[in-house]
């Protein structure tokens, strides 16, 4: 049932986009669904949208690509791996959008997937 579900939510999430992008769609990836919202990366951004279909908003619009987004327990904030700089680091931000925020400082470490604790810590 979930994966129906799952499948259904990234099926609408891929149709309500700008149809500007659609000669450039690109694959909508690591999906993470927390209650009634999914959280997804889309053209190296991450995007949410209702996990019942409808409307995408973009959370962010940076240089360099943002990828493994993790709803937090509580569903407050989202954590992602970013990589701006050359080096790839875990970020949160706001489940809502917002400015992103540096948690790990590692030199070239190579992709880090961020992973939340039950007491909302990210642990990356």
């Amino acid at each position: 049932m979930l994966s129906r579900l799952f499948f259904g939510v990234l099926f609408a999430a891929l149709f309500s986009l700008p149809a500007t992008a659609s000669a450039e769609t690109r694959l909508l990836r690591f999906p993470d669904i927390h209650g009634d919202r999914v959280v997804f990366t889309y053209a190296g951004d991450l995007w949410t949208a209702p996990a019942t279909g409808g409307a995408a908003v973009r959370l962010t619009a940076h240089p360099g690509i943002e990828v493994f987004a993790k709803f937090s327990p509580d569903g407050k904030w989202i954590a992602f791996t970013g990589q701006y700089d050359g080096d790839e680091q875990v970020y949160v931000v706001p489940s809502t959008g917002g400015v992103p925020k540096q948690l790990t400082f590692y030199p070239a470490r190579g992709p880090l997937t961020p992973r939340w604790g039950y007491d909302n810590q990210v642990y990356g």
